[in-house]
């Protein structure tokens, strides 16, 4: 904790002047996506807030905000924790990704589209994969979907994914071998490139629906054993 206490002193930077929970929350937010705070873990008020130099009041209105995400869990008389997914929260994830992503690609207009950020996405993944740093390539992944979401060009869309992305990476953060998991959506992932970029939306629909139903299949195996651990 204290590694990570130090590097959030680092991001006092970022509050200036005018510091609102909105811009705690967003810090708070990043680092949870990085895992410096995993799943589970304890934040101390006094410890976050000496850090970032702010307020109880407004840390606690930043985990308010957290908490409506459904990144973190208030629990009475012990205090606010990294939540936690269960099966049912998991499978609820990929049932919106589901239905949003597809929908997002059936609904393309016609080719050309403009896919730059969804190839950074890839070529950023293939030289993670490369370094061996398998995080890195799970952080590159959800840029994949996040920029294939951006394609619909719809703000309230790209706000609502934006929450369920987040929510991902704490089921990540509990996956063991993040090789295993990510490694074969490298390829993937450049096949509904190719697939769009040859303005195939029907092909690049049916690819990800199969995609994104192996990925929760894969991430489920984690939770599945965890939870038989923990009965």
């Amino acid at each position: 904790m204290a590694e990570q206490l130090a590097q959030l002193a680092d991001d006092r930077a970022l509050l200036g002047r005018t510091s609102t929970a909105e811009r705690v929350s967003d810090i708070l937010r990043s680092r949870i996506a990085d895992g410096f705070f995993p799943p589970g873990t304890r934040l101390s008020e006094d410890s976050i807030g000496g850090a970032l130099g702010i307020s109880r009041n407004t840390l606690r209105e930043a985990f308010r905000l957290l908490t409506h995400e459904r990144l973190l869990v208030h629990e009475l008389n012990r205090g606010v924790f990294v939540r936690v997914l269960t099966v049912d929260d998991v499978e609820d994830i990929y049932r919106t990704r589901a239905l949003v992503e597809c929908a997002v690609v059936r609904g393309l207009g016609e080719p050309p589209y403009d896919l730059a950020g969804v190839a950074r996405a890839v070529d950023e993944a293939r030289r993670a994969a490369r370094e061996g740093d398998w995080k890195r390539v799970g952080t590159a992944n959800i840029h994949f979907h996040r920029e294939l979401v951006a394609l619909a060009g719809s703000e309230r869309t790209d706000e609502v994914m934006r929450s369920v992305f987040a929510e991902l990476r704490l089921a990540f953060h509990v996956v063991d071998d993040p090789h295993r998991l990510h490694e074969p959506y490298i390829a993937r992932n450049q096949e509904v490139l190719d697939l769009l970029a040859a303005g195939d939306r029907e092909g690049a629909e049916r690819l990800l629906a199969g995609y994104l139903a192996d990925s929760l299949e894969r991430v489920l195996e984690v939770y599945r054993r965890r939870v038989g651990e923990d009965g």
